[in-house]
């Protein structure tokens, strides 16, 4: 019995006045969950922008969508402050698989944690005893059927407003202060929770005691597939999708026990969506212009009213309604001139798709799959270190707009956040703001280009590919011929079909020269060489004037990294053959770079101490070039040492090259000895 008086109306306002459990409408809800996290701030593409924690914790969670997300942030928290949002639904508009669904199921999923916790949980009630008032046959118990939360009928007790508020500040102890805060919210009860509750008062003549013994407090259930307080409503197809779908119907069943013909009791409205999530939550609906055209009349009124209803009855509904829609589908729906007034209600976001390559690689690594991959025959199959590099940046490639000011790669550099010589990120958000004015969305910035599910479909192919199988090993190259294959089955525009196989030949170009690299490591015998002869030039470009340098030319400094002393023996014959490489002739060009790659280092080295110049491309392939020559006379001879291998001197550093690529770089057999094959040859070769 303890446990039947802690769920009263009365102990519920209590604790709402404690504290210990709260009223508020969805849009404050997520508000509080998304502010309540850590906000960082970030630069992206030459902006400062918020990053929101939330978004941003669990296994598989959202990954870049910075501009999507605080433009929805911004929208919540300005409905939450009872702004206009609190009257428009958020609608996500773009290419496909670009991650709208996937954004708002793990926003809905976030939002069921954050109310499962207690101090969150939504509570409703329900009417006990009901079969006592005499007009509802055989039925017991009536729950509200739109969770209203019991503070709406606390706020409704009485039939006369002002006796209603006396009653909170009387009987609770609610103070006139709290009680104006309390009616922000204010709705009425919904048109069967007010029939019931007019049935109950003339049944007990007016006595809120005993009206009140009919009332349970009860929480909100969570369950997913139950589609409360987060429920997904799909565009179904053309003949069975109806307004019933969203609203719900008239009950048969009811109507056998319910003797009182004007009771709106009959309508069952939890058939429809959009009540299961009517007590404070998220309504998401998927292709949301797909639907018929009644359908859409429906939201119309949904979205501005937040009402559902049937027949003249009405009621009031607390939802935060998302959708999403694919850009031919809008564009099809703007073009109908008539369905003006739905827009007008939407808040419209368009998604662009990921344009930072090293954001792509994790995204990459969720299409790879975290689970150990097995061939046909249930052999383990390896992944090429190299796999998701050159799979990320072939598709961010390909979704990034040409422009006269900046080549393919600078842009894709730039946007990574990287240097890309002497060109700034002010170029890079010049070409933005340029490519954002046009009316057409589809030629805007990171609105077009191979999305998530090419992605997926080429990794694919890899996987199913017979040299994958045979070899049990995902080779790295082998993704750029499946990817020409998808470009040439899912692309159907031929301008389009043009630039991405351009930007293919473009992403080997990039393959090629880390492969430099990688080989570079694996003749050094050491998986960091590079890097570190890259930051021995820049620390003796920097040592070069110091005014303690002996004539031994020892220079010491003090290494940002690891606060060591360090001693470097600055080399001029080495510095000067890294900028030949280079291209720089004469000694206004080498100035020139130099004081570059010392204002780099000075604005990096404060913010992330680790900086290591390996963005740098042509920087780290001059390096490459010349540690080569200098070590075995050339590149070309390390190609010939590696290819022709009849000597045994030869096959040793063969050798010893596989074993290093096995040992420290992650290579398996196969992709090492495809890799040593591919880098003798001359293809991909700028």
């Amino acid at each position: 019995m303890a446990g039947q008086t802690s769920n009263t109306l009365r102990n519920h306002l209590a604790a709402v006045k404690e504290g210990t459990r709260r009223f508020e409408n969805a849009f404050q809800g997520v508000a509080r969950m998304i502010l309540d996290g850590e906000i960082r701030k970030v630069v992206v593409n030459g902006k400062t922008t918020y990053d929101f924690d939330i978004f941003r914790t669990g296994k598989k969670h959202v990954i870049g969508m910075y501009d999507e997300i605080n433009s929805f942030v911004s929208y919540v928290k300005d409905a939450a402050e009872g702004g206009s949002s609190k009257e428009m639904a958020y609608v996500l508009v773009g290419e496909p698989g670009n991650g709208k669904t996937f954004l708002v199921d793990f926003l809905c999923a976030k939002y069921r944690e954050f109310l499962s916790k207690p101090g969150n949980r939504k509570f409703t009630f329900r009417f006990n005893n009901v079969d006592q008032l005499g007009s509802y046959g055989r039925i017991k118990t009536i729950e509200s059927q739109t969770y209203e939360d019991p503070m709406i009928l606390g706020m409704n007790p009485f039939e006369d407003p002002g006796e209603n508020r006396a009653f909170l500040a009387r009987e609770i102890g609610f103070s006139e202060a709290e009680v104006e805060t309390l009616y922000d919210n204010y709705r009425p009860m919904g048109a069967c929770s007010g029939y019931i509750w007019n049935d109950i008062r003339n049944h007990c003549d007016g006595d809120l005691d005993r009206m009140l013994g009919f009332v349970e407090i009860i929480p909100v259930p969570l369950t997913e597939s139950l589609g409360t307080v987060t429920g997904k409503y799909p565009a179904k197809d053309k003949i069975t999708s109806s307004a019933v779908d969203l609203l719900g119907e008239e009950s048969i069943q009811r109507l056998l026990h319910i003797t009182d013909t004007n009771n709106p009791y009959r309508f069952d409205l939890r058939r429809g969506a959009l009540a299961r999530v009517a007590g404070g939550g998220i309504h998401f609906s998927d292709e949301i212009f797909k639907n018929k055209k009644d359908l859409v009349q429906v939201y119309l009124g949904v979205i501005q009213n937040r009402n559902i209803e049937i027949d003249g009855y009405k009621w009031p509904i607390d939802t935060l309604i998302i959708a999403t829609s694919n850009n031919s589908e809008f564009n099809r729906f703007l073009a109908e001139k008539e369905e003006a007034p739905i827009v007008d209600r939407c808040r419209i976001c368009y998604v662009s798709h990921n344009t930072n390559y090293k954001l792509q690689s994790e995204l990459t690594a969720y299409s790879i799959g975290s689970e150990a991959r097995t061939t046909l025959t249930r052999e383990s199959l390896h992944q090429d270190p190299n796999l998701n590099y050159a799979t990320s940046v072939a598709v961010v490639l390909s979704r990034l707009a040409r422009s006269e000011k900046l080549t393919p790669i600078e842009t894709m550099k730039l946007a990574a956040g990287e240097v890309a010589g002497e060109k700034s990120i002010k170029a890079l958000a010049e070409v933005i703001d340029t490519l954002n004015q046009d009316p057409d969305i589809i030629k805007r910035f990171g609105q077009k280009g191979l999305g998530q599910r090419n992605l997926g479909r080429a990794l694919q192919l890899l996987i199913e590919s017979s040299e994958t199988n045979e070899g049990q090993c995902m080779f790295a190259y082998d993704i750029f011929k499946c990817m020409e294959r998808i470009v040439l089955d899912y692309v159907s525009d031929a301008n389009d079909r043009a630039k991405y196989l351009e930007d293919l030949k473009i992403a080997k170009g990039l393959y090629r020269e880390r492969i430099m690299t990688e080989m570079f490591n694996a003749y050094m015998d050491e998986p960091m060489a590079i890097r570190k002869d890259v930051m021995n030039y820049v620390n003796m470009i920097i040592g070069i004037d110091a005014e303690n340098l002996g004539p031994d030319k020892m220079w010491k400094y003090k290494d940002p990294q690891s606060r060591e002393l360090r001693a470097l023996k600055i080399d001029e014959r080495y510095i000067q053959s890294v900028e030949d490489r280079l291209g720089l002739k004469t000694e206004e060009h080498r100035e020139s770079f130099r004081t570059t790659i010392r204002k780099i280092y000075g604005q990096k080295i404060t913010v992330e101490p680790n900086y290591d110049f390996m963005d740098n491309l042509d920087l780290v392939k001059a390096v490459t070039d010349v540690r080569l020559k200098s070590d075995i006379a050339g590149a070309g001879s390390l190609i010939g040492a590696l290819a022709n291998r009849t000597n045994e001197e030869n096959q040793k550093l063969y050798d010893r090259m596989v074993d290093t690529m096995l040992n420290k770089l992650g290579y398996c057999m196969t992709c090492a000895q495809k890799t040593i094959e591919y880098f003798c040859t001359q293809e991909d070769e700028k």
